[in-house]
């Protein structure tokens, strides 16, 4: 059986299960630029509710807070109004030793602590990243009875999925695959 087939069918969803999707928003945003598209977060959402039970889907993001128009705001707000539990925090400016700008944010704490919350109420969590960095949150997951599938790509260069997440997890879904379900038109 090949990932396409998998998906095709249905698997690895079961139309009984509860699950729970957990969002990286700049790391979901990175794989989908990087395959050339942009994510139709209504269309990710149907596409999981005809998969199985949904019970939250979170998306995680930094926002910038100052006066300046950051894009991310509206996109934080559609999403608070259609289905999704935004958890936003401030990002952080930092200055490289270049002198350029960068900003920097981390919601990975963020998302293992509402991991571990739900993980007992749901059979399946859905996990949109490649960070390595989560692999024994997984572990202890899967522990509990919990199945996880990651979604991320190994279709970029460098791969956004780390080898480790991907071996840990009870499947993977690399988003090239399912581009056609959940990109935005246009």
């Amino acid at each position: 059986i090949t990932l396409s087939n998998c998906i095709k069918s249905g698997f690895p969803f079961y139309k009984d299960e509860k699950i729970a999707v957990f969002i990286d928003g700049s790391n979901l945003y990175s794989s989908a630029r990087t395959l050339g598209f942009d994510i139709d977060y209504e269309k990710l959402l149907k596409w999981l509710e005809e998969k199985s039970r949904l019970v939250r889907a979170f998306y995680y993001t930094a926002v910038i807070d100052d006066n300046d128009y950051s894009p991310v705001k509206p996109l934080v707000d559609w999403l608070n109004y259609n289905g999704y539990t935004t958890v936003t925090k401030p990002a952080k400016e930092l200055i490289d030793e270049n002198g350029k700008k960068r900003i920097r944010s981390d919601m990975t704490v963020d998302i293992v602590v509402d991991i571990m919350d739900i993980a007992d109420k749901v059979n399946h969590i859905i996990l949109f990243s490649g960070d390595g960095v989560f692999k024994k949150m997984i572990e202890s997951v899967q522990r509990k009875g919990v199945r996880v599938t990651v979604i991320s790509t190994l279709n970029s260069q460098p791969p956004m999925m780390s080898d480790e997440l991907r071996k840990q997890a009870d499947y993977f879904i690399d988003i090239a695959d399912i581009k056609s379900a959940i990109s935005r038109k246009g």
